[in-house]
This record gives structure tokens, C-alpha cells and sequence, in this order.
């Protein structure tokens, strides 16, 4: 099975199942506070193509007029619904709708923002770029705690740009050189895990082996 078809197929059942749970989300994201369910940002996809990625809404509508477009510790801006949304991991799940559309896949390197990806040297944005970004990685299960970690730096920015950006780029890296379905199944079903709590993702500084 090819990945793009494999990625449809699990994006149209993953959407199909959790139907129930995505109104309910919509249904409270949209009477929790005012504004709309889904949030939209630009994001960089294969081959530097710009495109939307969707989330629930787990802000304040305007917050990123308001602050950095990283979000620290018990960011003032997050709703009180956007505040267990991003703990579940929850605002994600609209990404289905990424895949679907062909900007995402399930399993790839998270697509960073533009400013982000200025700063990427020439040969790793051409690695990291050559494959379709994806909802979940191995970067996104060792980083889950991403938002706390910056919240006890003194300087979150640097921080993100020096430590976390460079980490997360290694793994891409990895991700591209050994991709295969297989190894996106291991990373689907230790992201599950994790989300569930049921194990611990390694440290950052540990054998990144899936």
C-alpha cells in the first residue's frame, strides 16, 4: 500500500470514528468563549508550499496579535476548553482534514511556521521539505511537554530556536532517511500510547530509536 494511500484510508476512518467527539469539541470550543471552532495558521509544507493548517481553537480570538507564536506554560491567551484541548492533544485531530486535502500526512515531520523554517539550514530544509509534514512524529511524542519545558526557560524564544528547533530537525532528518509504513505504524501506535499516558516517551537526548 502506497503512504498516500494508506494516509486516506486512515484519515477517512480516523474522521469517521471520532465524529461524535469532534462535534462535542466544536460544541464546547464554540460556547466556552467567542469566536470560531476551527483555527487556521500558515504553515510550510513539501517542497515550501504554504498552506492552512486546521486546529481547534484553544485561544483567544486575535491571540497572535497578542503574543509569541509559541506558546508558553500557562499561556494567559489559552481559553479554559483550549487548556485541556492541548493537554488530550485533542485541537489536532482537524488535521485529518490536512490529510485528506494532500497537505499532510498522518506520519511526518510537524510543519513549522514560515519564520521557523527561514532558519533551517539549506540542506536540512531540502531534506525536511521533500516529504509531506504530518500530525505526528517522534519529535512530537519526546516534546509532548514542549509547553512546559519553555515555560521554566528564562528566555522561551532562544530557547526554542537553540535547543528544541534543532532536536525536532533531527529527527525529520532520521524520519526521511528510514520512512517506510511500517515505522509509521510504530510511531501512530507510540503516539497513541502516549497520549493515553500508558508509556513514556524517552528523553530528547536518548537513543531516538522507535
Amino acid at each position: 500500500m502506497s503512504k498516500r494511500l494508506f494516509d486516506i484510508a486512515f484519515a477517512a476512518l480516523a474522521l469517521l470514528l471520532l465524529c461524535p467527539l469532534l462535534l462535542a469539541v466544536a460544541l464546547w470550543v464554540r460556547l466556552d468563549s467567542p469566536g470560531p471552532v476551527f483555527f487556521r495558521q500558515q504553515r510550510v509544507g513539501r517542497g515550501g508550499h504554504l498552506f492552512d493548517i486546521y486546529k481547534f481553537r484553544t485561544m483567544h480570538t486575535g491571540a497572535e496579535a497578542m503574543g509569541p507564536q509559541i506558546t508558553v506554560g500557562k499561556d494567559a491567551r489559552i481559553t479554559r476548553a483550549g487548556a485541556w484541548l492541548r493537554r488530550a492533544k485533542v485541537d489536532e485531530l482537524p488535521q485529518f482534514l490536512n490529510v485528506l486535502r494532500g497537505d499532510m500526512s498522518v506520519v511526518g515531520p510537524r510543519p513549522e511556521v514560515p519564520r521557523y523554517v527561514a532558519r533551517y539550514p539549506a540542506d536540512v530544509r531540502q531534506a525536511v521539505l521533500s516529504v509531506r509534514p504530518g500530525i505526528t512524529d517522534l519529535a512530537s511524542i519526546e516534546f509532548r511537554d514542549e509547553n512546559a519545558l519553555l515555560a521554566r526557560s528564562p528566555d522561551p524564544e532562544r530557547t526554542y530556536v537553540e535547543q528544541i528547533l534543532p532536536a525536532k530537525l533531527r529527527h525529520a532528518q532520521k524520519y526521511v532517511r528510514t520512512r517506510s509504513l511500517w515505522l509509521d505504524l510504530r510511531i501512530i501506535a507510540r503516539t497513541v500510547l502516549a497520549v493515553l499516558g500508558l508509556r513514556t516517551a524517552p528523553h530528547p537526548n536518548s537513543a531516538d530509536n522507535p
